[in-house]
């Protein structure tokens, strides 16, 4: 990195990212319920082996409990979280309030993202927002932490202190393209990275060639996305329903291949494999793990990768 002399934030995932190491993040998957033990007990499992823990703002435009929520129940409980904020749902003084919000709470990460659009979930009828793209909302977030003042030039009496995220998918067309917006999010104030599922290394190796040739990776910490598949059935269905991932036949082939009793344990090797070969990729600077329903997989995969120890921040009891 560029050797930047101060911290943005106070949060853990800074930390170990500044400090050389190879970080580990995960996404707590929100649940259908009002019971914070729902997130406690998801969050206990991650808290070990992440240095944030990723609080989804309603992936897949699919209601669940809020983003900002389990941020709150997390920080109270001494976990790291990185809020998602999505542009899909609220417009610009809804998300300088959150942002606000977050930060007084104890949230030092926030992932900046556009967001699916209303038509991917389970009610279509919703109306959009889209009041910002990613990019105005990282350098939305990063006006009001360097400028100490709102977008309308209100001054702020204490800026948010935050490490900004944003989301990059170097695995669809147009190829060439991708690189040219992530300058263009850092530009507006990313520090860090988290791309989508990454099951194709010969694409990342040519994405993350085209990155360092543009510099990129000394002003962004990249941590490349990676998740179990539980069967070749689950793979098809995600690289055919689910928009900007992609599965290569092989993988599909190597999972239909596999006895039906052991296809969950192939889709963790094929994981751990792909860790590993992204650790010897220059320029990766850790890597962000999605088990979408199986948190209990990400302690095995992290460790059978050569991932642990991580650096240890003891979590407190949930206070009631």
């Amino acid at each position: 990195m560029n050797n930047e002399p101060q911290f943005k934030s106070d949060s853990r995932l800074e930390r170990v990212l500044r400090s050389g190491r190879f970080a580990v993040t995960s996404e707590l998957n929100p649940p259908d319920s009002a019971d914070p033990e729902d997130v406690y007990r998801a969050a206990l499992v991650l808290s070990g082996v992440c240095d944030g823990i990723n609080a989804v703002d309603a992936s897949g435009a699919h209601c669940h409990m809020s983003s900002v929520a389990i941020c709150a129940l997390l920080t109270r409980a001494g976990y790291d979280p990185v809020f998602q904020v999505a542009c899909r749902d609220r417009n610009r003084i809804a998300i300088q309030g959150d942002l606000l919000g977050a930060a007084a709470m104890g949230v030092g990460n926030v992932l900046c993202i556009t967001g699916d659009d209303v038509t991917a979930g389970d009610q279509p009828e919703a109306k959009r927002v889209f009041d910002f793209d990613s990019i105005q909302l990282l350098n939305t977030a990063r006006t009001m932490r360097d400028e100490g003042m709102f977008l309308s030039g209100r001054k702020l009496t204490t800026p948010p202190r935050l490490f900004l995220g944003a989301a990059a998918n170097p695995f669809v067309p147009p190829y060439e393209w991708r690189p040219l917006r992530l300058a263009k999010k850092i530009a507006a104030g990313a520090d860090f990275i988290q791309t989508q599922y990454c099951f194709d290394i010969p694409r990342l190796q040519e994405y993350m060639k085209r990155v360092r040739d543009m510099g990129l990776h000394e002003k962004a910490f990249i941590l490349i996305g990676v998740g179990p598949l539980r069967s070749d059935k689950a793979a098809e269905f995600m690289r055919s329903k689910v928009p900007g991932i992609v599965i290569p036949d092989d993988i599909i082939e190597r999972l239909r291949k596999t006895p039906k009793a052991q296809k969950i344990a192939e889709g963790k090797q094929i994981c751990v494999e792909i860790i590993q070969q992204v650790r010897e990729i220059e320029g990766v600077a850790g890597v962000h793990v999605m088990a979408y329903r199986q948190e209990e997989l990400v302690a095995e995969i992290i460790d059978e990768a050569g991932l642990l120890p991580r650096p240890r921040r003891t979590a407190v009891l949930p206070p009631y």
